[in-house]
């Protein structure tokens, strides 16, 4: 009786144990390397650090299609510096100090966009991409701030021998559509923590920006009767005509209507890197990106190789993100997850020449100040010794485009990403981005780096006569910078941008192959 009761437990008990090692050898096949025709289990780390692959296992062939639409506005308040005393302008500047608080307008801007890529896996972790931002349309206007268009006598005016004013308020640019620009680009990662278990997942890549479409030109929406819209920077009159009592230089002037464009008129150089960790639910990540520009001939930006001119390039921007993915539900066996990601950013522009909120408005002024155009260098005037312009040097138009100096952003955004199946996956989510308070006409009148030459200083110099008055001497201090514009550059004429606001909202879909 005692022995069959034993042999009972020790069946039931073998049973058990043989159901448990069972239980875990099923369990444990996930894990397992898939056999030939399994269908692959979900493998990707987050969006972030994801690299379409190619020639995984069974999986020989890997291509994603993106199509996504943006919404963006811009909004910002557009001021200028001043001296004007107190007493008669309650809140600018008192006596002679120079305030940057006197009003010009609200600049508002509006974007709408396609975006588009293909992603082709090449080997593992390592893929090859094609981007193409269109732009469905883009609105920028300037309005006014505080009760500025009513006094455009004091906040749109150059100085008092300028000849007229500079824009008037409101403003409205013509809107713009087209390619942005094509990039293509090339991702790979160092390390996948889907294939290690040990190491983070960590990729990065470069991408190659051409600006394919037409460069932006300066444009007013609603020009003066008998101007064009967007006229070409040396027609001075802005009426389809040269009319320049300079003359124009040969190859500089072309008649008629331009196109607005889109385009910055660049290539540039993007460089990125991001690195991540899986942890259960939840995957943190951190990573930088990084932008080089170089302005192309067929643009706005004028001469790059001008002697004196102090900045003759686009701006270089940066970017370093912190952020976290998690992942609430996941079903890999059906290919299907839902992602949170919620991120910070800090970015940083340097000083460059580029596009301001006064681009459209300044670049398609009649004003003689800043229309007619400066000569790139001085001479030697051998009847006297003074250094005087040299009339065969080459001419520098203004385009709109000018220097801004360097200043810094914050962001934040969310984002929700739904994979539906193994072939599909959407994603919506939005951004803001704060910029920092920065001038946006800070050219220089001298470039310090030449003051060797007596002959080629221009204005750039110093004198000291001696105490006698008998004797004056005179010390070069550089070269005039044909790009500067006393009516807009110099201090206490300077426009400057403060309370800088960017939204952005997005939805896109990609279907994988």
């Amino acid at each position: 009786m005692r022995t069959g009761r034993v042999d009972t437990r020790f069946k039931v008990l073998a049973a058990g144990s043989f159901g448990c090692v069972l239980a875990l050898a099923v369990a444990a096949r996930a894990d397992e390397p898939p056999k030939v025709g399994e269908p692959r289990v979900m493998s990707e780390p987050g969006e972030i650090t994801d690299v379409v692959d190619a020639f995984d296992g069974d999986d020989v062939f890997d291509l994603h299609l993106t199509l996504g639409y943006q919404y963006s506005t811009r909004s910002a308040h557009v001021r200028r510096e001043t001296a004007i005393n107190n007493t008669a302008n309650p809140g600018l500047s008192t006596g002679d100090f120079t305030a940057s608080n006197m009003n010009v307008a609200t600049y508002d801007e509006t974007t709408s966009r396609l975006n588009t890529r293909a992603d082709i896996g090449l080997y593992h972790d390592i893929a090859l991409y094609l981007r193409m931002p269109i732009i469905l349309s883009n609105d920028r206007k300037l309005t006014d701030l505080n009760g500025s268009a009513a006094v455009q006598n004091i906040t749109a005016l150059g100085g008092p021998n300028d000849g007229g004013p500079l824009f008037s308020i409101p403003f409205k640019s013509p809107q713009r559509s087209g390619i942005e620009y094509l990039a293509l680009g090339l991702d790979f990662a160092f390390m996948n923590q889907f294939r290690d278990r040990s190491k983070p997942t960590w990729m990065a890549g470069f991408e190659a920006r051409f600006g394919v479409g037409e460069p932006m030109h300066a444009c007013n929406a609603n020009p003066p009767q008998g101007q064009l819209s967007c006229a070409n920077f040396s027609d001075v009159n802005r009426n389809g005509t040269a009319g320049d009592a300079m003359g124009v230089e040969e190859g500089h002037f072309s008649g008629g209507e331009r196109p607005a464009g889109v385009s910055r008129g660049t290539t540039g150089i993007e460089l990125h890197s991001f690195i991540s960790r899986r942890i259960k639910y939840i995957e943190p990540y951190a990573g930088f990106r990084t932008l080089f520009e170089f302005a192309q001939d067929k643009s706005d930006f004028g001469a790059t190789d001008l002697k004196g001119s102090l900045v003759n390039h686009p701006p270089l921007q940066g970017w370093v993100y912190a952020g976290l993915q998690v992942i609430p539900w996941e079903q890999r066996e059906q290919f299907q997850r839902v992602t949170f990601d919620g991120r910070v950013g800090a970015s940083y522009r340097s000083e460059g020449r580029d596009y301001s909120e006064l681009f459209d408005a300044l670049g398609s002024s009649t004003a003689p100040s800043i229309r007619r155009p400066t000569y790139a260098s001085y001479k030697l005037d051998p009847a006297d010794g003074s250094s005087v312009v040299d009339p065969a040097s080459q001419r520098v138009y203004f385009t709109g485009i000018t220097d801004v100096s360097a200043y810094m952003g914050w962001q934040a955004s969310v984002s929700v990403t739904w994979q539906a199946g193994e072939y599909i996956k959407f994603t919506a989510g939005g951004t803001y981005t704060r910029e920092q308070g920065h001038i946006i006409t800070s050219d220089q009148p001298c470039n310090p780096d030449f003051s060797n030459d007596p002959g080629t200083t221009g204005p750039c110099r110093s004198e000291k006569v001696s105490p006698g008055g008998t004797t004056k001497t005179i010390t070069p201090t550089g070269i005039p910078n044909p790009n500067y514009r006393p009516t807009i550059d110099a201090v206490g004429r300077r426009f400057r941008t403060e309370d800088s606001n960017l939204w952005d909202a997005f939805v896109m879909g990609i279907v994988m192959f």
